[in-house]
């Protein structure tokens, strides 16, 4: 018993011990402040540009993608469209929709003002979208056409009212042009607004407000933008944005590297190696809205082949495209499945995805009947039809190695393709219009169009003078693209859209090949940049007014703490 008095004792006094050296290490542990880093506003982020400096004018910047990416920050529309493509407010407050789908009221911001400190009124978006109709204007014959067709009311300062003469669901893809102010425009003639002094010192409504000009011996060779502290929106926490103009991204990444710039607007393949070299580059990657397919005439008679789905399927599974992607483009591109775009409101991730299976095409060839008819011969046939097609495609370096990759598959199913390189121009003209092709290697560039509405390329009345290149033929795809294309419900839209892809897989009237991908890098202290998918390459500034450089940094007591008086 003594002995354990004696045991209990030593226990008791190392627990006495233990407790006291907790107690000394304790504050040092868990009352130490935690420092909780937040946006500040200040600094300059300067960004080349490849290209060369034309107008600075939403309405004359559809063929000059760098007059876009500034227009971007300058100018703002009734519209904007988040990463889905779902519409979101931007200078309209709010809209409402007619259950007709012929009638769009809109309420604009009743605090958004022009960088002056004028009110942007019903009156600016009625004067831009007259411009728009305007034949002296260099936009898009699709865009005139809408607009000539769209009647324009205004209701009061802050209110209006869009017409149309039949249902059109996308309208609201139209809406997020750039709207001009009316009060410093309105008394130039249209046909002047070309050479106006307006393009070299714009005045919009966006985040960021025109500073000045940079040149060099005559020659525009930057711009410098400020942020408006008006801004309808939260104000930009950076102050200044600068934009450096540059030839080409091998001139871009060499100025990075100079120290003339803190981001390059897109790193293509030819560059990407040694801007993956760059410790301090922060790269970006986003899917833009582009499509590489290979079309097959359907409604060739030599080519009976082609109306099978079946050997289309086939002929998919056969091309490594991985490898394409890869190897050709630099990894710059992403498998496709069908026209409408992945990560977006109406694509359907539950259709069939065709993976390269040479094995099964080849299986599927088979059994639709054609065999090496003599023996040496390295192309199939059946009933004395031998599956080979002639394959036009873009003549430039890339587009050959990539027909190149798709002979070399082909040619292991006994499929042989033959070449005929073109300009990009006679594929269009010469070829695609006037259906004189059999196969042909394309891209169909969606940009500015958040919509899917693959109506224009797939629907059967287009067929005929339209742009259904495949000439696809087919009612239940038809069906499902012309009720998505008159319904507002987007619920009815998106049911429309998946039955719309399921059909395609079942059918591949085309053979999708890749989405391509737009690489875009940020030095890293530059901090709060994201992206995601892409509408057009400029979308990539849709965050630029929540980036930042610097931070203010405040003690954070810990959970259950409070401060000390």
């Amino acid at each position: 018993m003594k002995r354990f008095r004696w045991q209990i004792l030593i226990v008791l006094l190392a627990l006495a011990v233990i407790a006291a050296l907790m107690l000394v290490q304790q504050p040092t542990t868990t009352l130490q402040p935690v420092a909780s880093a937040q946006p500040a506003s200040g600094g300059s982020y300067s960004e080349a540009l490849v290209g060369t400096f034309g107008r600075l004018n939403p309405l004359l910047d559809y063929y000059n993608s760098v007059d876009r990416d500034v227009d971007r920050l300058i100018f703002s529309g009734l519209v904007r469209f988040d990463d889905l493509g779902i519409a979101q407010p931007d200078l309209a407050e709010s809209w409402g929709i007619s259950q007709d789908g012929l009638v769009y009221n809109f309420s604009i911001r009743p605090q958004a003002t022009w960088h002056d400190g004028a009110p942007v009124t019903s009156e600016d978006v009625s004067f831009t979208a007259e411009l728009l109709r305007d034949a002296t204007i260099p936009v898009p014959e699709d865009i005139r056409t809408l607009w000539e067709q769209v009647e324009v009311n205004v209701l009061d300062d802050k209110t209006m009212q869009f017409r149309l003469p039949e249902p059109f669901a996308p309208f609201l893809d139209y809406l997020t042009f750039g709207v001009l102010p009316r009060h410093l425009l309105d008394s130039i003639p249209s046909a002047d607004l070309l050479d106006a002094e307006f393009n070299l010192k714009p005045m919009g409504s966006g985040p960021f407000r025109f500073d000045t000009l940079l040149s060099e011996n005559g020659q525009v060779n930057g711009v410098v933008l400020a942020a408006f502290d008006g801004y309808y929106g939260s104000r930009p926490f950076i102050d200044q944005v600068i934009f450096r103009y540059y030839p080409d991204s091998q001139a871009a990444l060499s100025a990075y590297q100079q120290g003339e710039v803190l981001g390059i607007s897109q790193v293509t393949a030819d560059v990407l190696p040694q801007a993956l070299k760059e410790q301090q580059f922060s790269l970006y990657t986003g899917r833009i809205p582009q499509l590489t397919l290979i079309y097959l005439n359907l409604d060739d008679p030599q080519l009976p082949f082609f109306q099978d789905a079946s050997l289309r399927r086939a002929l998919l599974m056969g091309l490594n495209r991985q490898w394409m992607a890869d190897q050709v483009l630099g990894g710059q591109a992403i498998l496709a499945d069908g026209p409408i775009f992945p990560a977006t409101w109406a694509y359907f991730d539950g259709i069939e995805h065709l993976s390269y299976d040479p094995e099964a095409a080849l299986n599927a060839i088979k059994t639709a009947g054609y065999v090496l008819a003599t023996e040496g011969s390295n192309v199939r046939s059946k009933d004395g039809v031998a599956l080979s097609f002639e394959l036009v495609y873009p003549g430039d370096a890339t587009h050959t190695a990539m027909f190149e990759a798709i002979r070399r598959d082909w040619a292991r199913l006994g499929v042989e393709v033959n070449p005929n390189p073109v300009s990009y121009e006679e594929l269009i003209q010469d070829h695609l219009e006037p259906r004189a092709y059999q196969a042909a290697l394309v891209e169909l560039n969606l940009a500015r169009s958040p919509d899917p509405d693959p109506y224009p390329f797939w629907d059967q009345a287009q067929v005929t003078g339209g742009q259904n290149y495949a000439n696809w033929n087919d009612r239940q795809a038809s069906e499902y693209l012309e009720s998505a294309r008159v319904s507002v419900d987007i619920g009815e839209r998106t049911k429309a859209y998946r039955n719309f892809q399921v059909r395609f897989t079942q059918e591949m009237p085309a053979l999708p090949l890749f989405y391509p991908v737009y690489s875009y890098a940020v030095n890293s202290q530059v901090q709060g940049v994201r992206m995601g998918p892409l509408l057009e390459p400029s979308d990539r500034f849709a965050t630029l007014p929540t980036w930042y450089f610097l931070e203010n940094v405040s003690p954070t007591l810990p959970v259950g703490e409070t401060p000390t008086p």
